[in-house]
């Protein structure tokens, strides 16, 4: 049997995926290990979950929320990726040195796990929660990507191996797309030849969020609105719009609205519509005729997963790559996130409802999704690549 340690930042989409993928490992025999945020890791993974301690940046960046396209993608690096990479790195020399991994799994967004395996001479794969670092997202802005390989080579400097040239954000053994390219498309940047489609991980997870199930009418449509949990400081004129469009629709609609700054909190109790700071929304999506959201990965995977239509909004960083996905396969209607109306907005929804085209779509890369195998199919690629690409002896090892 093999030990494997995941590597993830801390950020709940980025962790979710691995879940499953943690569980679907140890139901098979393997040692399974965690490096994070702690809290964070046995919040998601269970209390059992074993995690070495990493460090993090002592103040979460806040990035202003009319922040958008390059300019955000550079503060995303500066304030926070590579800060994260630096504090994170010593410790996640002090986990290989602790636990022994035959493989490191190191998510796209923590390239500390990445780099020390690399200079440990480790085997490593890459957890890609999201499909736009390899479909060319950059491609149309060189100076950007550039830009971006810079702060990396800097980073491998420091904490890495510089003379090998890997790019820390694709394993040159495995990458693991948790997507299929039904939805992403076939893959066009760096590391399309190990980049493995495995759909989206979904493992059951917990949940504090109550949510009234007995308040949802069967009638009519039920509509979820989603901005995720890192957009908090960027929603509350959106989700006002949202508010006032599927007001509008009552007679065929009722709203769910995730609201966890409290932007809707004036409102009175009302029977078509419903804000929350939370909902179980993996047990929810069953439920549900449409999601509106920002376009991330996540919450995209796991409404196609049920077959559920979108309209997407994207705010700033993946997103607009995978909204373009989902308006490309038919799956779902784009609209312009800090320029649209009630009345546009409730337009894109009619839409989603209405026209069978999007939810056919929909069911079609869902069924997309459970061919892939999920956690189950990531698990096989890691054990192959622990099997292929053997651990160092303990002579060697000690010696790290």
């Amino acid at each position: 049997m093999s030990r494997f340690l995941l590597v993830v930042p801390p950020l709940v989409g980025h962790v979710n995926p691995l879940v499953g993928v943690a569980a679907a490992l140890t139901a098979r025999g393997h040692t399974v290990a965690w490096a994070g945020l702690p809290e964070l890791v046995t919040q998601l993974a269970g209390e059992d979950a074993e995690v070495f301690p990493c460090a993090v940046p002592p103040l979460a960046p806040h990035r202003p929320p009319e922040l958008r396209g390059p300019a955000a993608l550079k503060f995303l690096w500066q304030e926070f990726l590579v800060p994260l990479a630096e504090a994170m790195a010593p410790d996640v020399v002090t986990a290989c040195h602790r636990f022994r991994p035959d493989v490191v799994v190191a998510d796209q967004q923590a390239v500390a796990g990445a780099l020390v395996a690399e200079r440990l001479g480790l085997p490593w794969a890459t957890s890609a929660t999201t499909s736009a670092e390899f479909t060319g997202a950059l491609d149309g802005m060189p100076l950007v990507a550039a830009w971006v390989r810079e702060q990396l080579d800097r980073l491998r400097e420091r904490l890495g191996t510089p003379t090998t040239g890997t790019d820390p954000r694709f394993s040159p053994a495995l990458v693991l797309a948790f997507t299929t390219a039904e939805l992403a498309g076939r893959p066009t940047g760096a590391g399309t030849g190990r980049v493995r489609f495995v759909g989206p991980s979904l493992a059951a997870r917990p949940t504090s969020a109550a949510f009234p199930w007995q308040w949802l009418d069967p009638a009519r449509a039920t509509v979820l609105v989603t901005l995720g949990t890192a957009n908090t400081d960027a929603g509350a004129a959106f989700l006002t719009v949202c508010r006032n469009a599927l007001q509008a629709r009552s007679d065929r609609v009722q709203a769910v609205i995730v609201d966890p700054a409290g932007a809707l909190s004036d409102l009175p109790p009302n029977p078509d519509l419903l804000a929350l700071p939370a909902v179980p929304q993996l047990s929810l999506l069953p439920r549900t005729a449409a999601v509106v959201c920002h376009a991330g990965h996540n919450t995209v995977c796991e409404a196609l997963w049920h077959g559920v239509p979108l309209v997407v909004a994207p705010i700033r960083d993946d997103q607009p790559v995978v909204a373009h996905q989902v308006a490309e396969t038919g799956a779902g209607v784009r609209i312009r996130f800090g320029r649209t109306d009630a009345d546009r907005l409730g337009r894109a929804v009619d839409a989603v409802l209405d026209d069978p085209a999007h939810r056919d779509a929909a069911r079609r890369i869902g069924a997309s999704f459970r061919a892939a195998g999920g956690a189950s199919r990531a698990a096989d690629h890691l054990e192959t690549l622990a099997a292929t690409d053997p651990p160092p002896t303990a002579s060697t090892q000690e010696s790290r």
